[in-house]
Order: C-alpha cells, then sequence, then structure tokens
C-alpha cells in the first residue's frame, strides 16, 4: 500500500496487551491446519485463459513468524492457519482442498468417482483445486456436486469441476437446500452493485499483500477473481433427516436456513462418520451481518441449529469440517467445539436483547458486551470476520431497525450537510484538524474519523483532513483483530491517498442473470427504474412464454415497473413471445429489436415502449464514492 506509515505507540502498546492476555501456548490449531496433508499445488498462481492472475497463494508466504507491530497478533495468528494450501485427507475416503480461495472444496470419494462439496468462487480455482486432488487421488470422474448453502464461495467455480451437459444428462446430479437458486441470485442481483463496491473494501482488493497491507479475512484470506458460474440444483433437500445416496455416498442433511445463509444444510456422512458444519460452524465468529451488505442473520435459529447437530450427530461424530478452515477430530473436542459455538451466538443474541430491553440503543450495548471466558479463550470464537461489535449492533438491527429512539436521529442531515455544521461549529477546517492531529498524537483515533469524517465531506479537497484521516483509519486497520475491518480501513486510507480503485469483482455473471425466475427478472428491472424520469411514462408489456405456458402483464405507471400473472383484458402495447431461457437478455438493458431477436424473442406491437423502458434504467455505480461525498 503507497505511503504506508509504521504502527503508532498506541497501537504498538495495544499489540502488546493481547500478545500477553490472549492463550498463544495453545497450538492445537497449528497441528489441526497441517494434518493429513497429501500435497501443495507449487507454485500456486492460478490464471484465467487470459493469463490473468485469479488467485496466488504464494504473497501470503510472508505470514512467518511472530507478529509485526502494524497486525494484530491475534490477526496474524488466524492468517497463518488460513494461509495454509494443500490437498488434505479428513479421514480416509474424505479430502480437502484449502487455501484455493475464499472457501474449501471437499472431496468425497464413491464407488466410480468422487462427489464435489462446495466448488468454491471460480472456475478456475474449482479446475485446479479438482487437479491437485486428482494428481494424489486418481484422475476420478466428478459424479455429483453438493452446494451446502447460497453464497457464491460454494457454488461459483462448478463449471469448473463438471459441466451443464453432464448435469443435464442425469450423470452428475447437484444437491442443494430448498430455496438455494432464488436466494443464490437474489443476493447478487439485487443489491448486487452496492455489495460488490463494498465487498471491495471488505476484502482490500485494493491492497498489496504484506505487514503493512492486506493480510487475510479471518474466514480465508481473500476472493479469488475469476470466471463466477452456476449450475441450478436438480435434487433439493427439503427436510432434516432426509438421506440421499450418490455414486455410494451416503448422506443425511439437516436444514438449517436463515443461519449463515438463508438456504443452508449440514451434512453428515454415516459411513465415515464425520459431519460437514457448512458454514454455521467455523474456527471465528462468524457475521451476523456482513459488512458489504446482507439481510440480518437469526442467531437465535443459529444456536437451535448448533444444539439440534449435537443431539442429532454429536454422539457418533469423528471428525467435524466445514467450508472454510480446518477440521476438528475426536468426539470429545468436537462436542466441546460446538456447544462453544452454539454458546457463542446464543449469548450474543440473548444479551443484546436484554441490554435493550433495558433501553440501551445497539451502539452501546456493543460497547458493553462482555463475552464469558470460555469464549474469550477460545481461538475459534474470536472475531476475526463477525466481531462482537458490528455483531450485536445487526441483532440490534434485527430486532429494532436503524432508529434507536432518540429524537434527534429520526431526521438526521446528510454527512454533507452534517458534515459542514460540525465544520462550522468547531472553528473552521483548519482548526477541527489542529484538534484532530491532537487526538491523534494521544492515540484517540475513533475520536479522529469521526470529526475527520466531517471534515472530509464539508470540503472533500482540504489536504490536511484527508491526509490525516488515511493516518487515523491505517492505525485503526492496524489494531484490527478483525480481517474485514482492517481491509475496511486500509482501503479507506488507500481511497483518500490514491484515490478510487472501483469493483473488481462482481458476481452477477451471466450463469447468476440466467438462473432469475420471470418474477425475479421483472424484480430486478423494477429496481433499475428511475422513479422521477419515469413519473410520467406510461406503457403495457406483454411476456409470453412459450415453453412454460405462462404470461405476465407489466405495467410502468407513477414512476414504478409492476406486474401480474393474472389474465388481463385488453392489449398491451408491446408482446415479447420467446422461452424463458431467453428472458434474462432483459437484464442486460439492451432491448432493441435486433438484440431481442437474436435471443429468440419475437417482438409485435410498439417496439419504442422498450427502448424508453431501457432509457429508464439505472444500473447502479460501481464506483461510487465511500469515504469521502
Amino acid at each position: 500500500m503507497s505511503s504506508a506509515k509504521p504502527a503508532s505507540p498506541a497501537i504498538v502498546r495495544q499489540q502488546q496487551v493481547l500478545r500477553d492476555s490472549l492463550p498463544f501456548q495453545d497450538t492445537q490449531d497449528f497441528d489441526d491446519v497441517s494434518r493429513g496433508l497429501l500435497g501443495r499445488r507449487t507454485p500456486s498462481a492460478v490464471t484465467a485463459a487470459d493469463g490473468r492472475v485469479v488467485w496466488d497463494n504464494d504473497t501470503y508466504d510472508f505470514l512467518q513468524g511472530e507478529a509485526p507491530d502494524t497486525v494484530n497478533p491475534s490477526l496474524w495468528r488466524q492468517s497463518r492457519l488460513v494461509a495454509t494450501q494443500g490437498l488434505f485427507e479428513v479421514v480416509e475416503g474424505i479430502y480437502q482442498v484449502r487455501g484455493f480461495d475464499l472457501s474449501n472444496v471437499t472431496f468425497i470419494e464413491g464407488e466410480t468417482g468422487v462427489v464435489v462439496l462446495d466448488p468454491l468462487i471460480s472456475t478456475e480455482t474449482a479446475a485446479a483445486a479438482l487437479a491437485l486432488y486428482r494428481e494424489h487421488r486418481g484422475d476420478r470422474p466428478v459424479t455429483g456436486v453438493v452446494y451446502t448453502h447460497s453464497h457464491v464461495d460454494h457454488f461459483g467455480g462448478v463449471k469448473g469441476v463438471t459441466t451443464q451437459e453432464d448435469v443435464d444428462s442425469g450423470r452428475v446430479p447437484v444437491l442443494a437446500p430448498e430455496g438455494f437458486t432464488e436466494h443464490a441470485v437474489a443476493e447478487n442481483v439485487y443489491a448486487g452493485t452496492a455489495m460488490g463496491r463494498r465487498a471491495g473494501y471488505m476484502y482490500g482488493a485494493a491492497l498489496a499483500r504484506g505487514p503493512q497491507g492486506q493480510v487475510g479475512a479471518g474466514l480465508g484470506q481473500t476472493t479469488s477473481t475469476g470466471t463466477i458460474t452456476l449450475i441450478p440444483p436438480t435434487v433439493d433437500i427439503t427436510t432434516t433427516g432426509e438421506e440421499k445416496t450418490v455414486d455410494g455416498v451416503r448422506m443425511v442433511f439437516q436444514m438449517a436456513p436463515d443461519t449463515e445463509a438463508p438456504s443452508e444444510m449440514l451434512v453428515w456422512f454415516p459411513d465415515h462418520k464425520a459431519l460437514c458444519a457448512a458454514e454455521d460452524a467455523t474456527h471465528n465468529l462468524h457475521n451476523l451481518l456482513t459488512l458489504r451488505g446482507a439481510v440480518v442473520r437469526d442467531p437465535h435459529a443459529w444456536a437451535s441449529y448448533l444444539t439440534e447437530v449435537i443431539d442429532l450427530f454429536g454422539s457418533e461424530a469423528e471428525v467435524v469440517f466445514a467450508s472454510h478452515h480446518w477440521p476438528t477430530w475426536g468426539n470429545a473436542r468436537i462436542v466441546e467445539y460446538l456447544s462453544l459455538q452454539r454458546d457463542l451466538y446464543a449469548y450474543l443474541h440473548d444479551q443484546t436483547l436484554r441490554m435493550l430491553n433495558q433501553g440501551l440503543t445497539g451502539a452501546e450495548i456493543a460497547e458493553q458486551m462482555v463475552l464469558p471466558p470460555a469464549l474469550e479463550n477460545s481461538w475459534h470464537a474470536r472475531g476475526y470476520y463477525g466481531s462482537v461489535s458490528h455483531n450485536v449492533k445487526a441483532v440490534y438491527q434485527r430486532y429494532m431497525g436503524w432508529y434507536d429512539g432518540n429524537p434527534s436521529n429520526l431526521w438526521r442531515h446528510t454527512p454533507v450537510e452534517a458534515g459542514r455544521r460540525y465544520v462550522a461549529l468547531g472553528g473552521g477546517a483548519d482548526a477541527v484538524v489542529v484538534s484532530a492531529q491532537a487526538a491523534f498524537d494521544e492515540g484517540d483515533y475513533r475520536w479522529v474519523a469521526e470529526i475527520l469524517n466531517h471534515v472530509v465531506f464539508a470540503e472533500p479537497g482540504h489536504t490536511g483532513a484527508r491526509e490525516l484521516l488515511a493516518d487515523t483509519y491505517e492505525q485503526l486497520g492496524y489494531g484490527s483483530e478483525n480481517g474485514t475491518w482492517r481491509s475496511v480501513y486500509l482501503s479507506g486510507a488507500t481511497e483518500l491517498r490514491d484515490g478510487p480503485f472501483g469493483t473488481p469483482t462482481v458476481a452477477a455473471s451471466s450463469d447468476m442473470l440466467a438462473q432469475l425466475s420471470p418474477a425475479m427478472l421483472f424484480d430486478a428491472l423494477a429496481i433499475q427504474v428511475d422513479g422521477p424520469r419515469a413519473w410520467d411514462e406510461r406503457a403495457t408489456i406483454d411476456v409470453v412464454l412459450t415453453d412454460v405456458g405462462e404470461r405476465y402483464r407489466l405495467w410502468l405507471r407513477n414512476g414504478v415497473l409492476t406486474y401480474s400473472a393474472a389474465p388481463q383484458e385488453g392489449a398491451a402495447d408491446v408482446t415479447l413471445t420467446g422461452t424463458k431461457r431467453a428472458l434474462p437478455v432483459l437484464a442486460s438493458g439492451s432491448v432493441t429489436p435486433d438484440s431481442l431477436a437474436h435471443a429468440g424473442i419475437e417482438l409485435s406491437g410498439d417496439a419504442s415502449v422498450l427502448g424508453r423502458l431501457a432509457a429508464l434504467l439505472d444500473p447502479g455505480d460501481k464506483d461510487f464514492a465511500i469515504v469521502t461525498p
């Protein structure tokens, strides 16, 4: 990262306190993370067809020895563990490739081939992982795919391990929890532009790897930037206790919706006495609300499902592995691990509710929340990805919403207008920067960030404010135990110093758009309509889908695009006739007669209606400002 500064004395002191207080003498995780190693990819870089590097775990080779003062020692420890790369035997017949993406891919050997569980983000990394598996275990064909949940790091690489043709032929079934496709697509399309922009901060996309830059995200090191694909499931899992056998591999499923993902399931392999915990039990505190943005998750349900999994499989399990991090072996250790993970989410949920019913706000609860010693001293409960601070605020938001009950917060000024007023109150920008410098010298970085943020929004060209705010974010990043907090702070510093860096990866790929149902597609278009510009537009559009026998009427009026599948009277202004598979061409905004005809859609009526609608669509800004107005 350009212009990086050393750790300040305040941060150096903080890091030493952590070294003295946390149980660094416990090295069990280092034994577990290397257990069963069969081989590594050397060098680790994975490239796309055009030669672009989409993943290179070797960039984390600097993670050796003791933590430097510019990295929280607890996060340094976690990053050393997570950066461990290779093919590992979980138990005989189950193998994991770790360190090839944000997530893990697991290979379960069957009678004739191998079942692939959670094939990473990108086709390139998934194919590289499969090649490493085959190098050590033989050239076994892929005979099944399992998605444990609806986040892109667990399905995006599927076309790197199988093909649509093999799935369509029935040779490769694809199993997933009920509702998978709807949730996978909706999350990456509806708010995908804003999520992608914020994910660039969260994963440190613009940061150099190194002790003063990106060191890892806690859950994994970072995200790959290759080709995202999606093959829809052919088998929906709907019920806890449901059992399926694929290529001789027996699997028993536990449904866990609205935990880490809205559509999620855990998988028990009875013949191996192995439990895949999906992403509901990992070696960190997970997010209840990810910093990129999402629907708030349900920690009460999360804890309840972990109790259920102990009841269902706890007496038999000999190993538990997940779609991130490393396995835990031994029945007693497994039950203790799952119980502590359960208690972690239950404690945050219950104590937040207790305190909000005493009148505390989310921010106040986050400052008061202290975990019990058993959780505080368990490495797998540390806040490397989720944090106690932002998870508590998420629980508050889930139950109480954005408003904290104080009338002064009901109708606040925008950041720019508030910034101007705060700067005037402080005696002008120069005077506020002088006060901020004094607070910086005292190590009060949270206060510096608050007041200088007002200056930057009031006077974005004020060089002194921008430079000192960048320095402040840098120190806050150096002190962060949470990998995504570190990346957010250091990304803010980068943008202030070097300018916007854009959005490196957009999950709404062509495969993703192709899985939009008609209703979801119409919703995705409605979200893009520029309401004020559309106030005076009036139009009706019929969409006729010949292969599924469906007909929809769309109305554009009062700045809103609505639709219905019920029979309608009268003719629409324009009618589009084609197949369901051709319909996603509308999502591209390219709705000329030629583009529709190329997609196989027949147009009749007033073609200008489509051009008027396309002119009203606002797809969003992938480079919108975050730390400046």
